[in-house]
């Protein structure tokens, strides 16, 4: 794959993640039905019971009533062949239900890093890590 292909690829991140921090269900959705193929491989926590983009679809409906104001923002990205590597930060103000807690109002900082697999100019593959523990700790979940 070309380097004009990894840059193509990168760039169609960056709007992905730009549709993702607008805070809007259905921006998101568009964005979604854009970017990710249909039957997207997603290699993440999400006991969703869902696949493909749909299981995508309902980890955003949960992030987004869980924290509204929920930003990633993209700290570093590796462009190799068809697959595009970030690293983000997430942050985020919990006020609504999360993983069975009850709003806190508290805000959340948390890194994760995804590897983003692309054919023919949409993510085809996720494979991600999520640091939920210190997500937990900072929602006072777990003990520090």
């Amino acid at each position: 794959m070309s380097t004009a292909e990894a840059t193509k690829n990168t760039a169609l991140l960056h709007r992905f993640h730009s549709a993702a921090n607008s805070g809007d269900p259905d921006t998101i959705a568009k964005a979604m039905d854009e970017f990710v193929a249909p039957d997207v491989l997603f290699h993440a926590p999400v006991p969703m019971g869902a696949t493909g983009a749909e299981a995508l679809k309902r980890v955003w409906e949960v992030l987004l009533r869980a924290y509204p104001d929920i930003q990633v923002t993209v700290e570093e990205t590796i462009a190799e062949g068809d697959k595009v590597v970030s690293r983000n930060t997430v942050t985020g103000t919990h006020r609504g239900d999360y993983q069975g807690l009850a709003p806190t109002g508290r805000t959340v900082t948390y890194n994760e890093i995804f590897i983003f697999r692309f054919v023919d100019g949409r993510i085809a593959e996720i494979r991600g890590v999520v640091d939920v523990l210190t997500q937990l700790r900072q929602l006072g979940a777990l003990p520090s």
